[in-house]
């Protein structure tokens, strides 16, 4: 697919389980082994990528002090869609599904995954299951696109999807919160990816209020069944 030929087609306004290291007991064993019989990579082995580095220049335009999750804005199979959390400490990539809704997608199926994901207000979700998408990060001629496995799930939230340590190793991509920017290798150079500061802070606020309603509805159930 080349997007170059294929104007985007609308704007679509902490976590681990899945299927990353296996779908099965057996398949999550296997790869924690691998890393008793790792051998040392030997330099000519190494990827030949540019530094990737972060300095003073990058703080301009960003809001500071701050504390704000790299939120961001990608391109989805063809959709620019914002509110993507950055977040290294997720197993897999997700895509929820009132995102996927939106973006109007037939006639395919998903892969099935019987992991649940977990970190979700500390409950085991479900997914539907796994959609490989293409994703593309930066903007031309600094741009990169990759086929990616999003885990589907079908749960409220405040962000559209979130880009997990698969895809940071799958772009090799470097982020930094402090300087609110996700940065690649493009060939010889280095793609950038900025956060947006009012999205992180609204999504913030967001799941804030439904933390706090779903809370006050727990206390509501435990209080209604001692009275039974």
């Amino acid at each position: 697919m080349n997007e170059d030929n294929h104007p985007t087609r609308g704007m679509i306004h902490m976590i681990s389980g899945g299927s990353t290291d296996g779908d099965s007991g057996r398949a999550r064993k296997a790869h924690g082994r691998r890393l008793e019989n790792f051998e040392i990579s030997r330099d000519a082995d190494l990827p030949q990528d540019p530094v990737i580095n972060f300095g003073p220049e990058d703080l301009r335009g960003v809001v500071a002090p701050h504390n704000d999750a790299l939120v961001v804005t990608a391109t989805i199979a063809n959709y620019d869609v914002a509110r993507i959390f950055t977040d290294n400490g997720s197993s897999v990539n997700v895509l929820f599904k009132s995102t996927l809704d939106q973006m109007k997608m037939r006639g395919f199926e998903f892969e099935p995954v019987s992991t649940p994901l977990y970190g979700f207000a500390g409950h085991a979700i479900p997914p539907l299951g796994q959609i490989v998408l293409l994703l593309s990060l930066g903007t031309d001629p600094r741009r990169v696109r990759k086929m990616i496995a999003f885990t589907v799930v079908d749960i409220p939230s405040a962000y559209n999807g979130i880009i997990g340590r698969p895809s940071l190793k799958d772009f090799r991509a470097v982020a930094s919160t402090y300087h609110q920017k996700l940065k690649f290798p493009v060939g010889k150079g280095v793609g950038v990816l900025c956060g947006d500061q009012k999205a992180a802070r609204r999504c913030y606020e967001g799941l804030v209020r439904e933390e706090g309603k779903r809370a006050r509805v727990e206390v509501h159930m435990i209080k209604r069944g001692r009275s039974e």
